[in-house]
């Protein structure tokens, strides 16, 4: 729902937080900038949290979800040119995610294509949404029997791929025993892909392996709320956010070469069309390829490598409130906000 109300850490009203010093700390106490700090800036590098209060939003009685899916050979192409341009822009009520991956072409199954699959949650009624796209998309071609409208709750079932009318409870189950490796990474898109770009993308996807895509658009409210109202950075003038997605089963260090090496060939294929100076990143895809930090004499510059890209502008104010709250760097793991360098240095 973040083109129709911004992120999470838009709607945070208090938290509480345990500092260096063991305090217990809330809104009022922490002061204005460790609060600003903790809504996007990775609370870890600052203390522990132990909790978030959130303001919650409303949502209709009845949302509308759906599923399209197109190959290279059905015009597939059309549709990605062509959600960039209205899955941004569209009504604010509107998400349309789209995934791509290579798949075992239909028409000859010794030939891999490219598969996109149009996924969907729309704040109001499938009657209004048809009419909408049939308009602003018409290369999607949906239609009323493609669309299932259910309650919120249901539609975050079938998002996390239940079947509609599961007992919500399932949210609460843990497999403790299970384990699936993966590797993510991102990037931010804020000027269209042509076509020429996308036909090229798909030979590359198709060369590089099994790493998928998935673009989650913005615009709407994202566009709205000013860089700097939290640490988060990535707002107006991005299109949509590109993540990076493999996964295997088979555990050792072959096999998770073999697919992490896939993932870094991809995004250096991509990099002449996605953003620049910095290369803006995603904080929750924690992608350690980035950069890292050994906190010796150089820990201020090896930070400033991924603070840069995953907090654009505001990683500087990051920096000054990490420096003041814990100013010995006891909070910290591989990608945290350093502190400032000392006088002597």
């Amino acid at each position: 729902m973040l083109r129709n109300y911004g992120l999470s850490v838009d709607h945070i009203i208090d938290a509480t937080i345990v500092d260096v010093n063991g305090n217990i700390l809330n809104k009022e106490s922490m002061g204005e900038d460790l609060f600003w700090a903790i809504k996007g800036g990775g609370g870890s590098s600052f203390g522990v949290i132990l909790s978030f209060t959130l303001k919650l939003v409303r949502v209709p009685e009845i949302v509308t979800v759906f599923l399209v899916e197109k190959t290279l050979e059905e015009n597939a192409t059309d549709l990605v040119v062509q959600w960039q341009d209205v899955a941004p822009r569209t009504d604010d009520r509107l998400f349309m995610r789209l995934s791509l991956e290579p798949v075992t072409s239909k028409v000859n199954k010794n030939q891999k294509t490219i598969k996109a699959s149009v996924v969907t949650m729309f704040l109001g009624r499938s009657e209004e949404l048809v009419k909408l796209l049939e308009k602003e998309f018409p290369v999607l071609g949906l239609k009323k029997e493609n669309c299932n409208e259910t309650s919120w709750m249901d539609a975050m079932l079938w998002w996390a791929n239940f079947d509609l009318g599961t007992n919500p409870e399932v949210f609460l189950d843990r497999d403790l025993n299970s384990a699936t490796f993966f590797k993510r990474k991102s990037d931010y898109v804020q000027t269209p892909i042509s076509r020429d770009g996308f036909e090229w993308i798909w030979k590359k996807m198709i060369e590089v392996g099994e790493t998928r895509f998935a673009f989650n658009p913005y615009g709407g409210r994202m566009s709205q709320i000013p860089s700097n109202a939290t640490a988060f950075p990535h707002r107006a003038g991005n299109l949509f956010k590109i993540q990076y997605l493999v996964d295997w089963d088979e555990a050792g260090s072959e096999a998770e070469n073999n697919f992490v090496n896939q993932t870094r060939k991809l995004y250096s294929y991509m990099t002449p069309f996605v953003s620049k100076n910095p290369r803006s990143a995603f904080l929750n895809y924690r992608d350690l390829d980035i950069g890292t930090n050994n906190f010796g004499e150089n820990s201020f510059e090896e930070g400033l490598v991924y603070g840069t890209k995953y907090f654009n502008d505001n990683f500087e104010r990051l920096v000054k409130v990490k420096s003041a709250v814990d100013p010995q760097n006891f909070f910290r793991n591989k990608q945290s906000i350093p502190v400032l360098p000392n006088k002597s240095s």
